[in-house]
This record gives C-alpha cells, structure tokens and sequence, in this order.
C-alpha cells in the first residue's frame, strides 16, 4: 500500500484512536480522538479549544497515536503515527462535520459548534502492524517530507551461517539461502532473539 492508503486506512477503518501529547511536566497524556478525514499525505481531526488536549497540541505542535481494528490480538491491525500538527482553525469544521454528521449529536447547535477547531498532522512517520497474517506483516511509511527512520535488526558480512538465528526467530523470517543470512523486514518482529544467540556477533540492531 501506498502512504494515503495507510491514512485512509485510519479514517474509514478504525477511526478511532489513541492520541498522546505531553503536558507541562513532561509527562504523556492519552486521549481517544477520531481521524475524521486524509488526503494523500496528512490526517484532520477536530477539539474543543477549552479542552487540556487542545492546549498541549499547541504548546508541542507534535503527538503520537495507535489505533487497532480486530477482535483479538491475533486478528488484528495497528497503525501508529507520529508526527506534526497544526491548528487550521474553524474554516475546515463544517468540511469534518458533514463527512462525520454524529458529530452534530454532540455539538447540535452552531453556538456550540464554535467551540470546535480542527487540527492537521501534516508531516509524519508511521507503522503499519498486521498480527492477522503468518508471518507478521509490517511496513513503515512517512509523510509531509517527514525522513523515514530506520528500525529493526539487519546481518552482517561475519554471518557464518550457523543458523543460530534462525533457530530462535518466531516468525521464521531469516533468509538462509546465502551467507549473510537476511532477516526479512516485513516479517520481523524485532524481538531481538537473533542479536543475544548470534555467536559471531554478525546481527546488528539499526
């Protein structure tokens, strides 16, 4: 999938997510808060500006979330994003609210309505987890010029083939057909097993 299909997948799939800024102190903060639109390489949601989240959000200008669909761990897929966030002001609300009419439920007047401000995350970098495929199925992306970050294990050149890694990787992602062994990417769940049992020291955390 490309970017704006993991966004999108946010939007139309879970909708629902798990936010969290910091407060004065330093300290983490979560809120459950609803991406109400995407577009190919940014999200929109909305806040109250009385609210504590909404002060955070323009003291930090940055936040991070998770958010799942599945019914159980085994059957489920987690998107997380971190990244920058700005305030756009009313102008967009009326664009959220008829893409996300329940909204009007909570705020049903347009006095009411005032209070609202929407937000956009527009440069980020985000994970995609699918613990519903065997193996693993992971991808990263970014967004907004946002630099992709590198994560993970990788094997050198002083692999000698012993399989010691393989042996021990859950998800059965080591390529074994030639030394250096390649732990393939999209399957790892960087646990780490293969850099404690390698003997020639030849795994290397990014």
């Amino acid at each position: 999938m490309e970017t704006k299909d993991y966004l999108a997948y946010v939007v139309k799939q879970i909708h629902t997510t798990i936010v969290a800024t910091v407060d004065d102190e330093g300290l983490p903060v979560t809120a459950a808060i609803d991406m109400m639109d995407s577009d190919d390489d940014s999200l929109y949601f909305l806040t109250a500006k009385g609210k504590g989240f909404y002060d955070r959000l323009v003291k930090r200008g940055f936040l991070a979330f998770t958010a799942m669909k599945g019914e159980d761990t085994l059957s489920s897929v987690a998107v997380s994003v971190r990244g920058k966030v700005r305030e756009l002001g009313y102008g967009k609300i009326p664009e959220l609210l008829e893409k996300n009419p329940y909204m009007y439920k909570i705020y049903p007047t347009e006095q009411a309505r005032q209070a609202l401000t929407a937000f956009q995350i527009y440069e980020g970098t985000g994970e995609w987890f699918d613990l519903s495929k065997r193996p693993i199925e992971r991808a990263s992306f970014t967004f907004g010029g946002a630099e992709k970050r590198r994560e993970g294990f990788y094997i050198t050149d002083a692999c000698t083939g012993c399989s010691a890694c393989a042996a021990v990787c859950p998800q059965d992602c080591i390529c074994q057909e030639s030394i250096p062994f390649v732990i393939e990417q999209d399957h790892c769940l960087h646990c780490g097993n293969c850099l404690s049992e390698c003997p020639a020291g030849a795994v290397k955390k990014k």
